[in-house]
C-alpha cells in the first residue's frame, strides 16, 4: 500500500465522497421523473427478458442507533399488515404495464426488517410477486435475516417460498460495541439462525460487518471477524460506518469521540481484509468478500461483475423495480425513486398510481460516466476498447480524460493505450479516483468518508 503520508497528502483521510451504487448518485435526482415516466419505462422493457425486482419493508422492532437507512419502528403488526396490502396493491399496478412474458434473475427482499413479516404474510408476498413474474432459471431469491427477528415457523415460509440466499447483519460480535450503537446480538444467536437457515437447505449466505465504529480496535475487529469466519459465509460485505447524525438522528446516540480517526479506519479495513485473504476469500471490488466458488467470484473473473444499490452483483438483467416506500428503479433509460415516506408512498398507490416522486433521466454523458465509475469500482480497471466500442467518446478525449485524473493523484495510476489501471497500493483511493470521473457537483450532498 501507498505510504500513510502519500494518502493523507492526496486527501485520501479528508475527502468526503459517493459510494457509487448509481451515476448520478441519489442526490443529484430532480422531481422530473414522474410517475407517467416510470410507467412508460416499464412498458419498454422487453417481452420475454429478465428483469430484478426489489421488496423494500420499512419496519423494525428496533431501531439499531447506527442504521442511516430510511425505517421505522414499531411493536405491532398492524401497520406491517396494511403497508403489505399497498405492496400487492402495487405489484398489481407493476403487472399491468410489464410486457408479456417477463421473468426474475433476482428477488431480493431488504428493510428494515423484512423477516418480521408473519409466516402466512411472506407467503402472501410471495404469491403476490410471483403472480407478476415468475422466477426463471437460476434465479437468485435473497432475503436480509436479523438473527434477533426470525425462528422456525419464519424460515420455513422462506424456504417454501423459494428463497434460496440469505443475507445477515452482524455488524460487530464485541457487546461493548453493540451497545455503544444500539444492536445487541450475540454471536450465539447469530450461529443459530445461521444454522438454521442451512438445515433448510439454503446453501448460500452472506453476512454484512462494519468497520469504523466507536470503540474498535484491530484487536476487536480481529476477534470479531474470525468469529464471522466461523459461520462460513459465501460473501462478506465490509463497510465502513458512516457517521452522519445530520442525516440520520438516532445516530446522535452514538458518541463521536469514540470514533477512531480517519487513519484508524484504514488500520481496520485492512486488519479485516488480511483475515479475509488469508481464509482463502477473492477481494470483490473495494469492500466486498467472496468464495473461490461464489457467483461474485465467477462474475469478477469473467468481467462481468456489477455494482447497484445493494453492492456488488453478478446480475446482468438491465432493469431492476423497486417496491415500497424510498424504492429506487434502474432502467436503461434513467433512475426512478418512489415516494420516500411510507404515507405519501401509501396514499399514491390508494389512488390507483405509482408513488414516484424524483429520479433522473440519463443524458449527456451519464451512461459513459457511469460505465467509467463502475469499471473502476468493480474491476479497478477501465478497458479503453471496450469503452471506445460502445459509446460516443474519441481515443483522444478519452485519453485526456485519463490523464486528467492521473495527474490529480500524482501520477499514481498506470494509463497506457489498454487503459487506466488502479495499481493495489492505490486501491484505498478508489472512491476518490471515481469521482474525478463525476460530472456533477458533489459540494451540494453530505456523502461518508472516502475510507
Amino acid at each position: 500500500m501507498i505510504a500513510k503520508s502519500q494518502l493523507a497528502q492526496l486527501g485520501l483521510f479528508d475527502a468526503k465522497v459517493p459510494r457509487y451504487t448509481s451515476y448520478p448518485t441519489a442526490p443529484h435526482f430532480s422531481n422530473d421523473v414522474g410517475p407517467d415516466l416510470f410507467g412508460q419505462w416499464m412498458s419498454e422493457i422487453a417481452p420475454e427478458s429478465a428483469i430484478s425486482l426489489y421488496i423494500h419493508v420499512p419496519f423494525c422492532r428496533r431501531l439499531c442507533w447506527f442504521c442511516a437507512c430510511r425505517t421505522q419502528g414499531t411493536q405491532s403488526d398492524d401497520p406491517v399488515i396494511a403497508y403489505l396490502e399497498t405492496l400487492k396493491s402495487e405489484l398489481r399496478l407493476i403487472a399491468d404495464r410489464l410486457p408479456r412474458g417477463i421473468t426474475l434473475s433476482r428477488l431480493h427482499w431488504g428493510g428494515g426488517t423484512p423477516t418480521l413479516l408473519q409466516p402466512a404474510m411472506m407467503t402472501d408476498l410471495a404469491q403476490a410477486i410471483f403472480d407478476v413474474a415468475p422466477l426463471g432459471e437460476n434465479a437468485e431469491f435473497s432475503v436480509e435475516i436479523d438473527p434477533n427477528e426470525i425462528d422456525a415457523d419464519r424460515l420455513d415460509a422462506l424456504a417454501a417460498a423459494g428463497m434460496n440466499r440469505a443475507s445477515i447483519g452482524v455488524q460487530d460480535f464485541d457487546p461493548v460495541i453493540q451497545k455503544t450503537i444500539g444492536r445487541i446480538q450475540g454471536y450465539d444467536i447469530t450461529r443459530d439462525a445461521v444454522e438454521m437457515i442451512r438445515e433448510r437447505g439454503i446453501a448460500s449466505l452472506n453476512a454484512d460487518i462494519l468497520f469504523g465504529l466507536p470503540h474498535q480496535t484491530k484487536a476487536r475487529m480481529t476477534e470479531s471477524v474470525q468469529r464471522l469466519l466461523s459461520l462460513n459465509p459465501d460473501r462478506v460485505a465490509l463497510y465502513g460506518y458512516a457517521h452522519v447524525p445530520w442525516m440520520a438522528k438516532r445516530q446522535q446516540l452514538i458518541p463521536s469521540d469514540k470514533l477512531p480517526t480517519p487513519e484508524e479506519r484504514l488500520d481496520l479495513f485492512e486488519t479485516a481484509r488480511r483475515l479475509f485473504k488469508w481464509d482463502n476469500y477473492a477481494e470483490i471490488g473495494i469492500d466486498h468478500f467472496a468464495t473461490q466458488d461464489d457467483g461474485l467470484t465467477h462474475a469478477l473473473k469473467a468481467g462481468r461483475l456489477k455494482r447497484n444499490f445493494q453492492g456488488y452483483t453478478d446480475d446482468q438483467a438491465d432493469v431492476l423495480i423497486g417496491v415500497g416506500a424510498s424504492s429506487i428503479s434502474k432502467f436503461p433509460s434513467g433512475y426512478a425513486q418512489n415516494a420516500p415516506a411510507t404515507s405519501a408512498h401509501t396514499a399514491a398507490i390508494r389512488d390507483g398510481r405509482f408513488s414516484t416522486s424524483r429520479g433522473h433521466q440519463f443524458k449527456g454523458q451519464d451512461t459513459l460516466r457511469g460505465r467509467l465509475i463502475e469499471a473502476l469500482m468493480c474491476d479497478f480497471r477501465i478497458d479503453q476498447a471496450e469503452i471506445l466500442r460502445d459509446h460516443d467518446i474519441s481515443p483522444s478525449a478519452l485519453t485526456a480524460l485519463f490523464d486528467q485524473v492521473n495527474r490529480a493523484f500524482d501520477g499514481v495510476l498506470r494509463v497506457s493505450n489498454e487503459g487506466l489501471f488502479i495499481p493495489p497500493e492505490a486501491r484505498p483511493l478508489t472512491r476518490m479516483i471515481a469521482r474525478g470521473f463525476d460530472e456533477y457537483d458533489l459540494s451540494k450532498a453530505g456523502h461518508s468518508s472516502a475510507i
